[in-house]
């Protein structure tokens, strides 16, 4: 194991972070904000609880998954597109490092920034709501499988994207609306029964589940299945990755 390149690597990636603290760690604070503002308190104050729990602290996993989903894939998609797009990508390939290797920095460094992204909203919640973590352990994992995930799967949009357009289209037209759709806001329970069938559907559902579960012991669906689902999920992710390396799809053509 080559580390000292990918320590060259994830420093390098890492760096771009601290270069613009702006745009990586206060516009999520921001809008985190916001969102407690405009769902927490208009919304709040016409549903008081959600299966026994204040609304403003029900909706702190979603907004956590909310933007750790999206921060994954964009870290990880312009972290590998930038370099595909300059032509830089050939120096890294041509250097004395595998695709394991190269995967790990990128994809490392990635999801590092959401995690941290999603301890800083955490910490944030607290100033808005009274919240309280139930099961610490499970709540870290779930979400460090998250931001891996996802990272994997910016990664994956980063080498297939031809252009910036192609670059936003999976996180705004697909995973944005998932993410709202898979009880970011809400409890499934609240659906009427056919939406709730059709809900299950939705991915997203199971990591929002999981993650909530940590928090609060509650869940829309069996805490087992949604933690099977994000390691399938992750185990999928990590297979279509060795088979763009191995076949070179995007990368050296």
């Amino acid at each position: 194991m080559n580390w000292q390149a990918i320590r060259a690597i994830y420093l390098f990636e890492m760096a771009r972070t601290f270069r613009t603290p702006t745009q990586s760690l206060i516009s999520p604070v921001i809008s985190t904000a916001l969102y407690f503002i405009v769902f927490g308190s208009a919304i709040g104050s016409r549903i008081q609880e959600v299966e026994g729990v204040s609304y403003g602290a029900f909706i702190v996993p979603g907004l956590i998954m909310l933007s750790v989903l999206t921060q994954s894939i964009s870290n990880a998609s312009f972290g590998i597109y930038f370099p595909k797009f300059i032509g830089a990508i050939y120096e890294v390939l041509s250097a004395p490092v595998s695709a394991f290797e190269i995967t790990v920095g990128y994809v490392g460094a990635a999801a590092t920034k959401s995690f941290i992204i999603g301890i800083v909203i955490l910490i944030t919640s607290f100033f808005f709501v009274d919240i309280q973590v139930a099961h610490p352990v499970w709540m870290f994992a779930f979400l460090i499988l998250t931001c891996l995930s996802f990272s994997l799967l910016g990664f994956i949009i980063g080498i297939w994207a031809r252009n910036f357009e192609q670059l936003q289209l999976i996180p705004l037209l697909v995973v944005t609306p998932l993410v709202f759709l898979g009880g970011a806001f809400y409890s499934a329970s609240m659906l009427p029964p056919l939406w709730q069938k059709i809900t299950l559907f939705n991915p997203v559902l199971y990591l929002i589940s999981g993650f909530r579960w940590s928090f609060f012991g509650l869940s829309d669906v069996p805490v087992g299945i949604s933690l099977a689902a994000i390691t399938v999920f992750f185990a999928v992710m990590l297979s279509a990755v060795w088979w763009i390396f191995r076949t070179g799809w995007r990368i050296k053509t």
